[in-house]
């Protein structure tokens, strides 16, 4: 038992398929006959069913590169003592071995302006200028590593939030508490982390019929940990079973997330050139981060104000609520919208009206509640899109995921791997040598998916 609740922990972190997921539950969860028929439906599906288990797609986000290499080069010239790997995976813990060995060359961390020789030997370092020089070049360049490993830390922090909320964050022994409650989360989680396809319409939700399934199961266990699974699926059914105290340390939880992210939001798009009326993306844009943190953004605040809601606190949202940060558009889905007769979403000129988010959170610009929902019903938007409760949602199909390449789902693991590599649907020239496919597409000539011709197959 204790080994399975350790294998759902780590298909939190990571991400697996929801039907390698449900997989190992099956294998843990007493369930009746009507339910193991519910989630054979995404069994069935899971590798260890298939004869040649394997996905193209990878099972895991992509992590930060630690900074161990520059830093055993350092330990090595400096004659110092290594780092664990893990503590070369926290920047905090690099800054602070850096701060310790530049004080053999006397250098100040963050300044790049070296000593000259009388500054140099001043301090008592009679060393030649080239034994000093080699040891300033590595601090400078282990500097530079912690500052894009504090990025990559923090949009990679945020990507995961914005996938599958607060779930990476749930202790371990929190997490393992409960059966049920473990079966669940990572059921949903993993649903939540699912990638998006191609389209022009919205994406499938993630709360299934299986995770309602396990959902009444945790609703009939008294044991279920429903702070636990308020971290991944904090709506109405189950903020009603949390205690205040439960509410009010998930609410500062979010709202510390929301002033993180506020902070990078503004970083990016000083150092960018953003339309923000239309947030088509232009050369020189760096939409990667701006959309990681806006997908982060907009799950921590409609967290957080459901959480308000939850705690009879909507006179805070009348004081500050800040916007929903919208997504920069390539220039293609931009328009295949305008083509197929959709236009711009009607988020985007609320969004336009508005303050910027990192500005209301910061306290140097005014939007309560009210100002977003005047601004939403001058464009025809609903107000409580932008300030409403997140109720309790019905329970889509379960679907099997599909194998994907830039979002166009491929009709089998080897096929995508193959146009993967090719640069296939990638909006750049392809390379080398690909099969015979067959590529379905709607009225305005986008790729809605591809398979292998008939004579490739018979062949």
């Amino acid at each position: 038992m204790n080994e399975t609740l350790k294998a759902l922990y780590d298909t939190v972190q990571e991400r697996p398929r929801p039907e390698d997921v449900a997989a190992l539950i099956e294998q843990t969860l007493p369930m009746s006959k009507v339910e193991k028929n519910k989630i054979a439906k995404a069994t069935q599906h899971s590798l260890r069913a298939k004869v040649s288990a394997y996905s193209s797609m990878a099972a895991d986000f992509t992590r930060p590169v630690s900074a161990e290499k520059q830093v055993c080069t350092a330990a090595q010239v400096f004659g110092a003592e290594r780092l664990s790997a893990a503590e070369c995976l926290d920047p905090a813990r690099v800054e602070q071995y850096v701060r310790t060995i530049g004080e053999v060359i006397h250098k100040t961390y963050g300044d790049y302006k070296r000593l000259n020789r009388a500054e140099r030997h001043a301090l008592g370092l009679f060393k030649v200028q080239r034994w000093y020089n080699k040891r300033f070049r590595i601090l400078c360049h282990l500097e530079d590593k912690i500052r894009r490993l504090t990025l990559m830390t923090r949009r990679y922090e945020f990507t995961r939030v914005g996938k599958s909320a607060m779930a990476t964050k749930i202790r371990y022994e929190d997490f393992t508490a409960n059966l049920t409650t473990a079966c669940f989360v990572a059921y949903l989680s993993a649903r939540m982390n699912k990638r998006s396809q191609f389209t022009n319409t919205s994406q499938e939700r993630p709360f299934d019929d299986i995770a309602e399934m396990l959902l009444f199961k945790c609703e009939a266990d008294d044991g279920a940990r429903w702070d636990v699974i308020a971290h991944v699926w904090p709506e109405e059914r189950v903020l009603i079973r949390l205690t205040d105290d439960q509410k009010g340390r998930l609410l500062g939880s979010w709202w510390t997330l929301l002033v993180d992210m506020a902070d990078l939001l503004r970083d990016v798009w000083r150092e960018s050139n953003f339309n923000r009326r239309t947030m088509v993306v232009e050369s020189g844009n760096d939409s990667s981060t701006w959309n990681e943190i806006a997908l982060g953004w907009n799950r921590a605040r409609e967290h957080w104000i459901s959480l308000l809601h939850s705690l009879g606190l909507e006179s805070m949202l009348s004081a500050v609520c800040p916007g929903k940060v919208m997504r920069l558009m390539a220039a293609d889905v931009a328009q295949w919208h305008l083509s197929s007769g959709k236009g711009l979403h009607p988020d985007t000129l609320v969004w336009g009206d508005l303050p910027s988010p990192w500005e209301v959170v910061r306290g140097e610009a005014a939007c309560g509640s009210q100002l977003v929902e005047e601004v939403c019903r001058a464009h025809n938007v609903e107000p409580d899109k932008w300030t409403g409760y997140k109720k309790n949602q019905r329970a889509v199909p379960f679907r099997p995921t599909p194998e994907l390449v830039h979002g166009v789902t491929v009709s089998n693991p080897v096929l995508a791997t193959v146009l993967r590599k090719a640069g296939a649907f990638s909006g750049k020239g392809l390379k080398g040598e690909i099969p015979d496919i067959v590529v379905d597409r709607d009225d305005n000539g986008f790729a809605l998916q591809a398979r292998e011709s008939e004579a490739t197959v018979r062949g």
